[in-house]
């Protein structure tokens, strides 16, 4: 463990040639990001969790109601051991052939099995009141963090985010955007097991996780102002996405397809071709300008984010095939235009299709 650190704490990742931690010492005005601050983003994460709580019951329950969406009770199946051993350890979904031999072991009809099954699928379906609930709390989230970093020189001059480095000083609003931003994936984190179950549960694991390291070691090497122009590019769209989803829950189709529209214009400009051309120019080209000896955190960031603007592109083959059913196949709204089989979702630093199993 003690080389683990030492290795991982190596001037000769992290600094240019000649910088060691020892010049990260504030001084003279200049305020410089500390990798132990990062141990506050999990404090801050349950603090997320307690507004959370309050906002989806004094926020989005009267929202939801003020929409016309409803509460839906589930009707939960009479408690059988038997059936439910077999649910949680062999399949949701039996043959004829085990609801036949489940049917002998029970004492009652295949009819009678079937059902159990079909309402104790329906209990792990989360109710469109409990989606609607979660998507207002990661809308208000977006729209709260975007104007953070869209006041500053470098947001205008990309060319600003190299200046002085690595002694740049560190903001407050830039403090408070990672540890906001951070805090956030470690409250999604939290709550994964109790939350919307999703299909995709691993995916989204990994990628809170590697968001989490994706800006806890931007943090570290002091690359705080084209990180935050990274969170913010990525947040752009997400407010638009997130809306749209609560409109069609409400079932407000023309209201919905207009904000998914907007939606897939901001992706497009933002992840499509700001992103390439404007971040990715920012950190494979203009570090060229200021030493001439890449550090290893040049690779590891960089291929990082090549990656990530390769699932952009993915996303945005996906959306566009959403919008060309929209538009040439007039179909009458977006859900439908992926035949009711997928729902875009949005995961903060990117978008996947999560297969429903049933209309809520």
């Amino acid at each position: 463990v003690y080389w683990l650190d030492l290795w991982f704490w190596w001037e000769n990742i992290w600094m240019p040639v000649n910088v060691t931690w020892a010049h990260f010492v504030d001084r003279d005005g200049l305020v410089f990001p500390k990798p132990h601050q990062l141990y506050a983003t999990i404090p801050y994460a349950f603090v997320l969790l307690i507004i959370r709580f309050f906002s989806e019951r004094y926020v989005a329950m009267p929202l939801a109601k003020a929409l016309g969406i409803k509460n839906v009770r589930r009707v939960k199946p009479q408690p059988n051991p038997v059936l439910e051993s077999y649910f949680r350890e062999c399949s949701k979904h039996p043959s004829q052939s085990e609801i036949q031999g489940l049917a002998k072991k029970c004492n009652c009809t295949a009819h009678l099995v079937e059902k159990w099954f079909r309402r104790r699928r329906n209990l792990e379906i989360p109710t469109v009141l409990r989606k609607f609930q979660e998507m207002t709390t990661c809308c208000s989230a977006d729209r709260s963090l975007n104007h953070l970093s869209s006041q500053k020189p470098w947001f205008y001059d990309i060319w600003q985010t190299w200046v002085g480095y690595p002694f740049q000083t560190l903001l407050p609003s830039q403090y408070w955007y990672y540890m906001a931003e951070i805090s956030f994936y470690w409250s999604l984190l939290f709550t994964l097991g109790i939350d919307n179950k999703r299909k995709d549960f691993l995916a989204h694991v990994v990628h809170h996780l590697a968001a989490i390291g994706l800006m806890s070691g931007s943090w570290c090497g002091n690359y705080v102002r084209l990180g935050t122009l990274v969170m913010f590019v990525h947040d752009t769209a997400d407010f638009w996405l997130e809306a749209a989803k609560m409109f069609n829950y409400a079932h407000w189709e023309k209201t919905c397809n207009t904000l998914f529209i907007i939606f897939s214009i901001a992706f497009f400009i933002t992840r499509i071709i700001l992103f390439p051309f404007w971040i990715l120019r920012a950190t494979l080209y203009q570090p060229t300008y200021y030493s001439t000896t890449p550090v290893i955190a040049y690779f590891l960031f960089n291929g990082q984010l090549l990656i990530l603007q390769g699932l952009h592109l993915y996303w945005g083959y996906l959306i566009f095939k959403i919008l060309r059913r929209f538009i040439f196949l007039k179909v009458s709204n977006f859900a439908s235009a992926e035949r009711c089989e997928t729902q875009v979702v949005l995961l903060k630093n990117g978008i996947s299709f999560e297969d429903q199993d049933a209309k809520t």
